[in-house]
C-alpha cells in the first residue's frame, strides 16, 4: 500500500473511535432513554462510517470493498429499526429512564 492510503487509514479509523468514543460518553451522560439513544445511534453510524470509509485503501479489491460498503449498510439499517422499536417502548410505556 502506498504512504498515502496508510495514513488515510490511521486518520479515518481514529475519527471513527473518537466518534464511538464520544457516543459511549452520550450513553453515559445523558438523562433519559430517548437523548441516550441519539447520542448513541448518531455517533455510532458516524464511527462505523468513517471506520469503513478507512478500510476501503486497504480492502484487497473491488469485492472486499463492497463487502464493507454493504456490512455499514446492514449496520445503519439494524440500527434504525433498533432505535425505533425501542423509542416505541418507551413512548407506549410513558416512562424514559
Amino acid at each position: 500500500m502506498s504512504v498515502a492510503g496508510d495514513i488515510m487509514t490511521i486518520a479515518c479509523v481514529s475519527a471513527g473511535g473518537f466518534f464511538f468514543l464520544a457516543g459511549t460518553v452520550g450513553l453515559l451522560r445523558f438523562p433519559d432513554t430517548l437523548t441516550r439513544l441519539h447520542a448513541l445511534t448518531k455517533a455510532d453510524n458516524l464511527g462505523l462510517g468513517f471506520v469503513v470509509l478507512g478500510l476501503l485503501p486497504q480492502a484487497g479489491s473491488l469485492r472486499d470493498g463492497l463487502k464493507l460498503i454493504s456490512i455499514w449498510m446492514f449496520a445503519l439499517l439494524a440500527g434504525a429499526t433498533v432505535s425505533q422499536l425501542i423509542a416505541r417502548t418507551v413512548r407506549q410505556n410513558g416512562s424514559a429512564r
